[in-house]
């Protein structure tokens, strides 16, 4: 689809709200949801989403912006709900594509938004206004408050939408934890005043919609931390997202009471707890961190190391640690290895995986099977439920999560008051368009696609790179270099054969022998009728094919074929 087709597949209509998911529905990651009445549009949140098994050599995915790209001049700000990479990960890509909009987040996020861009060189590029909760931000048709919420990193809000159809509400992440590490809890009053204004609209947290019961509080984290640290005799190295400033609050409390110092391992996680403790975010007493190399001179029994990896990422602190190949730290007998979190949805393998190296070198590994290390940031259904009818919304959108997380937390709407006209279930891309008298989910669908980041790469990984992946992953790579005289198209000396992942050439002497034999049939057959306009590439696509066919008569297996013609 062009980009005319794309920027005018959403007609504008004045009196409409139109609902349009760029990520994070179908999905747990790259949460972006843009929001538009009329001339305008704001947007909510700007993720990236750990790639999928079979994104091989992806780093992770991006929201496509082509559409929010394209009607550049109606965007009129970014609003971001808290600072984790799944709501702020796409920011230094997106700021590319939308520079000059402006992003608006509280002191917490912008500060890990700013030290994210100037590792990107992006700093001056971004315009960032600071938010607090229960700021009134006017932009376009809209009119934006924050709303304090309690997740598992602090300074997190959700936003109340008012716009000229009615008031919209976005939870963003949240739970109900009266409990939380820095003593703000969820502003449920506020939340009641919303309800007697009347609410048009509800985006709303699914993620844990298919949980029975609340949410455990963070408190009863710092408790088994406090438990385990009592118990351990050698070092402790826990692992968690690089954002959980809460748990690394928790942690930083339990090294504190038992004497041990704390190391981190991860410049993502060092830099997110150096702009939390310089804003206030975090409480570290004196001379509770300190630098990895110090750590690694100390008694084990003194030392405690933070590391990020524990979702099994390859090139993670966590996981090279297990692999023995960490520059500092290799883990050994006695060590417990603490895993605080939970595997997001297609990282099981590699966790797994890192685990049983983990295992293999001595240690002993606690996770929330064992002892309750890690409680979720996101609502159990009775909070859900609570929030349905504390909000009394007309309609309904579930937001944040995988499909049947989406339906499931529809079902517990229709159950609390929502009628089931009013209950939407969107994927990403799908545009629904809001009145004060109707919720109506458009056949006509924003074309997006996931945008892969690959080292410095941004986009240009896309389905048939993956494809190719995949082949050469499968079935290996198969070499086939004929040197042609570019006179009379004749073969000159013998083919070369590489195979890569598919044979081992020594063992497979007949099958080699065999391809060169094809080669020099299939040049000398395209040699016929051979002039000086010859096209190389009719000849390239016959030794692809008849390679292709010839291997797999002999092995069964489909191996990419590659042919090199050099002439000469």
């Amino acid at each position: 689809m062009n980009q005319v087709d794309v920027a005018k597949l959403v007609s504008p209509d004045d009196k409409k709200i139109r609902i349009v998911p760029l990520g994070g529905l179908g999905e747990v990651g790259k949460n972006m949801m843009a929001i538009e009445y009329g001339e305008d549009i704001i947007v909510v949140d700007s993720g990236m989403m750990f790639p999928t098994e079979e994104m091989l050599g992806v780093d992770f995915v991006i929201p496509d912006v082509a559409y929010l790209e394209h009607n550049k001049k109606k965007v009129r700000g970014i609003f971001i709900t808290h600072g984790h990479e799944d709501h702020i990960g796409g920011i230094p890509f997106v700021l590319r594509k939308l520079s000059g909009v402006p992003f608006h987040a509280t002191k917490l996020t912008a500060g890990m938004i700013e030290r994210k861009l100037i590792e990107h060189g992006l700093d001056r590029e971004m315009q960032m206004k600071v938010i607090k909760a229960d700021d009134k931000i006017k932009v376009g048709s809209f009119e934006i408050e924050p709303f304090q919420t309690t997740h598992s990193i602090p300074d997190a809000v959700g936003f109340a939408i008012r716009t000229p159809e009615g008031l919209i509400i976005h939870t963003g992440d949240f739970k109900v934890d009266f409990t939380p590490p820095d003593g703000k809890v969820i502003n449920m009053a506020r939340l009641a005043e919303y309800s007697r204004e009347g609410v048009l609209l509800l985006l709303s947290d699914s993620t844990n919609a298919k949980k029975p019961g609340y949410a455990m509080s963070e408190a009863e984290v710092e408790k088994s931390f406090l438990d385990i640290f009592a118990q351990a005799e050698g070092r402790i190295i826990i692992a968690s997202f690089a954002s959980l400033i809460n748990r690394i609050q928790n942690v930083i409390n339990g090294a504190h009471r038992f004497g041990r110092k704390v190391a981190i391992s991860g410049r993502s996680m060092q830099n997110n707890l150096e702009v939390a403790a310089k804003l206030g975010y975090l409480k570290v007493p004196a001379g509770t961190i300190v630098k990895l190399e110090q750590a690694m001179k100390m008694p084990d029994n003194k030392v405690v190391i933070m590391s990020t990896g524990s979702q099994g990422e390859a090139m993670s602190a966590l996981a090279r640690m297990a692999e023995g190949v960490h520059r500092q730290i290799s883990i050994k007998k006695g060590d417990m290895v603490i895993l605080s979190s939970t595997p997001i949805p297609g990282n099981e393998r590699k966790i797994s995986n890192m685990l049983d190296n983990i295992l293999r070198r001595g240690a002993t590994v606690i996770d929330d099977r064992k002892s309750q290390v890690h409680v979720s940031g996101h609502a159990y259904r009775e909070e859900l439920k609570l929030m349905i009818n504390l909000l009394r919304p007309k309609f309904f959108i579930p937001v944040h999560g995988e499909y049947h997380m989406l339906v499931a937390h529809a079902e517990l709407a229709s159950e609390n008051g929502v009628t089931k006209d009013g209950i939407v279930v969107m994927e990403n891309g799908e545009v629904t368009e809001v009145t004060k008298e109707a919720i109506t989910k458009l056949k006509r669908h924003i074309p997006i696609s996931a945008v892969m980041v690959d080292g410095l790469g941004v986009g240009d990984v896309g389905q048939i790179v993956l494809r190719d992946r995949q082949a050469m992953a499968l079935d290996g790579v198969f070499v086939a270099i004929a040197t042609i005289d570019k006179q009379n198209g004749k073969l000159i000396g013998s083919p070369d054969i590489i195979s890569r992942g598919f044979v081992y050439m020594r063992e497979q002497e007949e099958l080699i022998n065999g391809a060169r034999d094809e080669v020099r049939r299939i040049v000398k057959t395209g040699a016929q009728g051979f002039g000086p306009q010859h096209d190389w590439s009719v000849m390239r696509a016959a030794l692809r094919d008849e390679l292709g066919r010839y291997l797999y008569e002999h092995t069964q297996r489909r191996p990419m074929v590659l042919p090199v013609i050099i002439s000469v």
